[in-house]
């Protein structure tokens, strides 16, 4: 699949169809749909209220990927908890959450989940981390695979898995072929590990997803393209070496509050720097 996205996470207080429609005029042929408790509730959504988002992205022409980062669609009083890295119960209440969101990618015809690892809890050792991550990576590739979709893990700053580097130890210690790496360009910044163009040279195989959005170097902090120090000349010129054409998607969860100028700029911007 090809594409540039627009996450529905920057479109926290516009209706989930009215958002599509924007992105839609604005230039966009991909939507990354973040089910949450305002957009497609995982927990909540009816099997008709799939399926008119299906009819409405199909009218639209647009192709769908799904991203599972919703902050408190699970506890209301803690960000992005449970995850995968909690104990048995927590980590099975994430492992459903992510299914369930799995399965409305079917529904949607996603070929992408987009996932994390979540923060180590306090008191719990990295090793033990890792083996639950793992663990539950597996169970949520077999789920996806079955769907006919691939697992695109996000490495996150603050989280367990947080740099790029970390991803082929990760990749190898879960060995599934429906894990693959989705890539955030502003993230490398974040972790001081360069430019992202040398990510992206570095695991082109593995990439399934892009996600766009600029940073300044040790800061995470999801700025408007343009306004932060990623090289997107340098990025356009790895896209084009290595011929990964998969799709774009375009985070910034922040700025909801001026979505629409927000995602028509960013469209021009990508036109302009990455010929996409």
């Amino acid at each position: 699949m090809a594409g540039v996205a627009y996450n529905t996470n920057g479109f926290a207080h516009h209706r989930l169809e009215d958002a599509l429609a924007i992105l839609a005029d604005a230039g966009y042929d991909a939507v990354a749909i973040t089910p949450d408790v305002h957009h497609l509730d995982p927990l909540r959504a009816t099997a008709a209220e799939v399926a008119s988002v299906d009819a409405t992205c199909r009218r639209l022409g647009l192709s769908v990927i799904v991203e599972t980062g919703a902050r408190f669609v699970l506890d209301p009083a803690r960000k992005h908890r449970p995850t995968l890295l909690d104990e048995p119960p927590g980590a099975a209440r994430r492992l459903d959450f992510l299914c369930r969101c799995a399965d409305l990618g079917h529904a949607l015809g996603a070929r992408v989940l987009s996932t994390w690892s979540g923060a180590l809890p306090e008191g719990l050792a990295p090793q033990q981390g890792w083996e639950r991550l793992v663990r539950g990576l597996r169970a949520l590739c077999d789920h996806a695979q079955r769907r006919g979709m691939v697992v695109g893990f996000e490495p996150e700053p603050g989280m367990l898995v947080e740099r790029a580097a970390e991803w082929p130890r990760l990749r190898d210690a879960v060995g599934h072929p429906a894990l693959r790496l989705a890539l955030d360009v502003g993230h490398c910044l974040a972790m001081r590990e360069g430019q992202p163009d040398r990510w992206v040279r570095a695991h082109a195989t593995d990439l399934c997803v892009l996600q766009v959005d600029d940073h300044r170097e040790g800061v995470h902090d999801h700025l408007m393209l343009g306004e932060g120090q990623v090289d997107f000349h340098a990025l356009a010129r790895a896209l084009a070496d290595t011929g990964w054409r998969g799709p774009l998607e375009v985070e910034l969860s922040r700025h909801s509050a001026t979505a629409p100028a927000t995602a028509r700029a960013c469209r021009a911007f990508l036109r302009q720097h990455l010929a996409r």
